[in-house]
C-alpha cells in the first residue's frame, strides 16, 4: 500500500504541481505583452488560458498533500524534521498561491489595459519564490535529511 500512496503522491505532485508552476511562470512575460499590445485579443487571450491553468491545477494539486500525509503515516515518519519542514514549506506555496499570485492574477485579467509594469514584476518575484518553495520541498523529499534509509 505505502508504494501505491508514494507512486500517487508523486504523480500528484508531477502532473499537478509542474502546469502550475510553467503557467504561473508565464503569465508576467504574457502580462507585459498583453500590457505592451493592449488591442491584441490574443495576448488576452493567453493571460485567460494561464490563469485558468493555475486555478484548475491549484485546486487538483491539493491531492499532493493528501497522498503526502498518507505515505507519510504508512512510512512511520510523520515526526521526521524534514517532513515537518517540507510541509510547512508546502503551506507556504499554497498561500503564496492562493493568497497572492491568483489574486494579482485576477487583477491583471480585470484591468489588463491599465495595468502598469510593476504588477509583472510583482507576480515574477511572486512566481519566483512560490517556484523556490517547491524546489525545496522536493529537494527534501529526495534527500530527506537525517533518514535512516541511505538514499
Amino acid at each position: 500500500m505505502t508504494k501505491l500512496l508514494l507512486s500517487l503522491h508523486v504523480l500528484a505532485a508531477v502532473l499537478a504541481v509542474g502546469p502550475v508552476t510553467v503557467a504561473a511562470s508565464m503569465f508576467p512575460q504574457a502580462l507585459r505583452r498583453a500590457h505592451s499590445t493592449p488591442d491584441d485579443p490574443e495576448a488576452l487571450a493567453t493571460l485567460r488560458t494561464l490563469h485558468r491553468i493555475c486555478r484548475v491545477y491549484a485546486g487538483i494539486g491539493m491531492a499532493v498533500p493528501l497522498f503526502g500525509f498518507a505515505t507519510a503515516s504508512s512510512l512511520g515518519v510523520l515526526g521526521s524534521g524534514w517532513l515537518i519542514t517540507s510541509i510547512v514549506l508546502t503551506a507556504a506555496a499554497a498561500a503564496v498561491l492562493g493568497l497572492l499570485i491568483l489574486p494579482a492574477q485576477d487583477n491583471a485579467l480585470t484591468a489588463a489595459q491599465v495595468v502598469g509594469p510593476n504588477l509583472a514584476a510583482r507576480l515574477a518575484m511572486l512566481t519566483g519564490v512560490f517556484n523556490l518553495l517547491w524546489a525545496t520541498v522536493t529537494v527534501l523529499m529526495i534527500v530527506r535529511p537525517g533518514s535512516t534509509t541511505g538514499a
